[in-house]
This record gives structure tokens, sequence and C-alpha cells, in this order.
């Protein structure tokens, strides 16, 4: 797995036999006060790595991947990147040739776990330590480290401020899509923070189903008799289309939350005159670099979390100047 560059050791050895009497470099400029760059000063073990996602499109497992690469490179490893295009036997490929080809580890965003399963055997069976991100594979033994964000309080922190903001209750648009894990877990966590505060769901539109999209099901909604106080969407793109619904209503006075982060909804929170309220934060930097440091304690055998949860918070208007709106957390 670990990839000696003996070139470099044989010369260090050479200089060391040789020149016995040279003074050793002690690291401060007086000590050495001719350090030539050769442009030989690659880490004595590089790593390849692999980052495996069901689907780049989706701009929070793309920022993932960059913090991911930005810190392999700056230890001075390499990365390549697979994408399986929302197909999990795709992925299932991709990780089988992964264990076939000579990387030394995986970072995983799984998509379906018994599909994929016979893949990530294989890669255990080739020795190649498997990060497992964001969504959790129940078969323990089929990764080494699981890093993934507190999807429950992501919801949980919008349900709370919407109870701050509507002390006296109101009518509720879950927007969500049945058949994702961990928007179901974020819609659980804000139900679960608003159940005693008067709210009634009146309308659930399934991302994953409908047939004219979201924002044609919130515009529908929209140019109907009921009034909607809040609209809850599971991930921030949803709530991009729910945004959109509203630009062709004025003054309706509904309170819009998320949950991701991204720019696009931090901006949308900068304008005063947006329904958007709050966002429940991730933090795919964050992941990417929590990841880098475990994976770099698995190949030197080092301690590490066998399971790391990263902090989720809300980001709302009372806050935002402390995230900004360039990019992600």
């Amino acid at each position: 797995m670990k990839k000696k560059l003996t070139a470099v050791i044989l010369a260090a050895v050479l200089v060391a036999v040789f020149l016995p009497g040279c003074k050793k470099n002690v690291g401060t400029p007086e000590d050495n006060p001719v350090q030539e760059d050769t442009g030989e000063n690659t880490p004595e073990e590089e790593y390849i790595f692999a980052y495996s996602c069901g689907d780049l499109s989706d701009p929070f497992y793309d920022v993932l991947k960059e913090s991911i690469r930005a810190g392999a490179e700056e230890q001075g490893h390499r990365l390549v990147v697979k994408d399986a295009g929302q197909d999990a036997a795709q992925q299932a490929e991709q990780l089988a040739a992964l264990a076939e080809e000579d990387v030394d580890a995986v970072f995983l965003c799984p998509l379906d776990e018994e599909v994929i399963t016979p893949s990530l055997e294989m890669l255990g069976e080739a020795g190649i330590p498997v990060i497992d991100l964001s969504v959790r594979l129940e078969g323990s033994d089929l990764f080494d480290a699981f890093i993934g964000a507190d999807e429950s309080n992501a919801g949980k922190v919008c349900g709370d401020d919407l109870m701050q903001r509507r002390t006296n209750g109101g009518t509720l648009v879950i927007v969500e899509d049945s058949g994702n894990s961990l928007i179901n877990q974020r819609i659980t966590g804000f139900e679960e923070a608003v159940q005693s505060g008067g709210f009634e769901v009146i309308k659930r539109i399934d991302a994953g189903k409908t047939t004219v999209g979201v924002q044609a099901e919130m515009e529908q909604l929209l140019s109907g008799a009921d009034h909607i106080d809040a609209v809850m969407c599971g991930e921030d793109r949803m709530a991009k289309e729910v945004l959109a619904a509203f630009e062709k209503t004025e003054g309706t006075g509904t309170v819009v939350y998320s949950v991701g982060g991204s720019p696009d909804i931090k901006k949308a929170l900068l304008d005063p005159q947006s329904p958007m309220m709050g966002t429940g934060a991730l933090s795919p930097v964050n992941m990417g670099k929590t990841a880098v440091k475990t994976v770099a304690a698995i190949m030197e055998g080092g301690q590490y979390e066998k399971e790391t949860t990263i902090e989720t918070f809300l980001i709302s208007r009372d806050n935002l100047e402390i995230y900004g709106t360039d990019g992600w957390q």
C-alpha cells in the first residue's frame, strides 16, 4: 500500500555515510544558510485515495469532494473521483474496480447498501480502508470509520426557531423525499420539535414522486384558499423551488425553512423581502477535513474515532454575518 521513494532515502543514506563531519540540519536559516530547492521535496509516502459518490450534481457532495481533495493534496497525496450518477449498480462496479486498482483508501458516500455490499467486501479483502460518509452503512464490518452530520438536529433547530416565531401555531407544508433516509431524519427532527406548538400539516409534497415538480405544486397551493404559515423543506434544493414559487406572490407572511446552508439559500436569507427564515446548516467542508484526518490516522496505525458526528446548527438572518454567503461551512 505504501509507496516508498527509495531514491530519496538512498540519497539521505549516502550523505550520512560519506559526509559524517557535516553539521546536521536543525531547522533554522542560521544553521542552513543555503537551502536550494531541487523540486524533489515529494513526501516519503504518497497515497492514492478514491472518492466514491452517488450524485455529484448535489452541491453538498461536490463541496465535500473538494474539501477532501484539498486536505489530501496538502499532505502530498492524490484523489481520484468516481461519480455513480445516482445509480447503485454503477457505484458497485466502480467500487469493485477500485478494489483491483492501486488505491490506498476509499471515501464513500453510499447509495444502496445491499447493492454495493459485495464490492465493499472486495475492498475489505484487499486491505483497503473505507471511510463511510454522510449515509451510515448498517454493516459495521463494511467500513473502518463513519463520519456524518446530526441530521435530526438539523431539522430540529428549524422547528425550534419556528416555535419561537409562531407561538400560536398555524398551517404547515412539508417538502420531503420519502425515499431519502437523510431527509426523513431531518423532517422527523423538525416535526418532533413543533408537535406541541399547534401546527397542522395541510400538505406534504414528495419531491421524489411529484410529476410536475416542487415549484409547480407550491404555486398551486399558493393560488388556493388555504393560508400557509410555514414551509419546511428537507434540503436547500427543494427550498430554491419553493422560493421560486413565492416570487409570483406578494405579502403572504409565510416563512420557509430548509436544511443545507448552501450559498444560494444564505443569499436568500440576506434579502429582507424573502420568505426564507432559516436553514439547518450542514458542514461538508468540516466533514471533509475530518475525513482526511481520520484516514491519515488509519494509514499511520494511529488512534481514531470509529464514528464521528459533525455538528449541525441554525443559520438565520440573526447570525448570517458570522457565516457569510460565499460558500459552505
